[in-house]
């Protein structure tokens, strides 16, 4: 997807941690909008995407001198106390823009310097193991969590068709493993996946997190529902998997291959 970018100048860059993200102290997002633009993304029924000219996915904001700020914020807020940060809440710090304005590297460059007591940064793209250099300098104050929704490409097509593809995400788990960086895949939110999904995540890592709509969406998964998701499950005539319980049989299924404390539920997943 093609998305028009706009470049501005924030006058901040950290956020306190509220609400699903009241663990951390703070959130960070070097851009506004995303052009992954996923069909299920809870940011379409925020303000930020509301109140704003055209579709979600279709324009993302650039966040000029977003390093400065953030050294400047981030020596003020360590002053107060302890600091920990959710990279990123309501967009991707990898998403392909990224490649070119590396505003998110900026970021992490800042951070490596002065490490703040914990980084937690939620991606789905596989960009993010070029910067396995600075996340090595955060030792274990550091969690990468990448997105696998499912271990199936047409499900993925059908739900995310800008999104990275699976098998490359896969692949980047097994880059930060072997460069020993803290990890954990986000089955968030919970899509149709295969029966072999445990057993293929069991190499890569050692913590699995389980999101759905109806827990992470803030609202109950009123959000989603407005957003006519159970439409996109018909068409697939895969109804039964838009459902409150179905998390649970994902979870089953993990169970098989990783013990109770390597797997969490929702919101004690993404927690410092």
């Amino acid at each position: 997807m093609k998305s028009e970018l706009f470049y501005k100048s924030p006058k901040t860059i950290l956020n306190k941690g509220t609400g699903f993200l009241s663990g951390y102290t703070h959130s960070l997002n070097p851009y506004t909008g995303c052009s992954f633009g996923c069909s299920y993304c809870y940011v379409r029924r925020m303000p930020v995407s509301l109140f704003r000219e055209g579709e979600w996915g279709n324009w993302v904001d650039v966040k000029n001198g977003a390093a400065n700020l953030l050294k400047k914020e981030l020596l003020r807020a360590k002053a107060k106390g302890k600091v920990t940060i959710f990279m990123s809440s309501s967009t991707d710090p990898y998403q392909p823009i990224e490649h070119k304005e590396s505003v998110t590297r900026s970021l992490l460059e800042v951070m490596a310097e002065d490490p703040p007591d914990f980084l937690f940064v939620q991606t789905r793209s596989p960009l993010v193991s070029r910067d396995i250099d600075l996340l090595q300098h955060f030792k274990d104050k550091v969690r990468v969590s990448v997105t696998v929704e499912t271990d199936r490409e047409d499900i993925r097509k059908h739900f995310t068709p800008n999104a990275p593809p699976i098998p490359a995400r896969l692949k980047t788990l097994q880059l930060l493993a072997e460069f020993g960086i803290p990890a954990q895949v986000a089955i968030a939110p919970v899509l149709p996946s295969s029966e072999r999904f445990a057993e293929i995540l069991r190499p890569l890592v050692n913590r699995v997190c389980i999101d759905d709509y109806f827990m992470g969406d803030g609202s109950g998964g009123k959000r989603t529902h407005k957003m006519g998701l159970h439409a996109l499950y018909k068409n697939l005539e895969m109804e039964e998997w838009y459902h409150p319980s179905v998390y649970r049989m994902v979870y089953k299924r993990m169970r098989q291959y990783f013990p109770e404390d390597e797997i969490f539920i929702s919101q004690k997943g993404f927690e410092p």
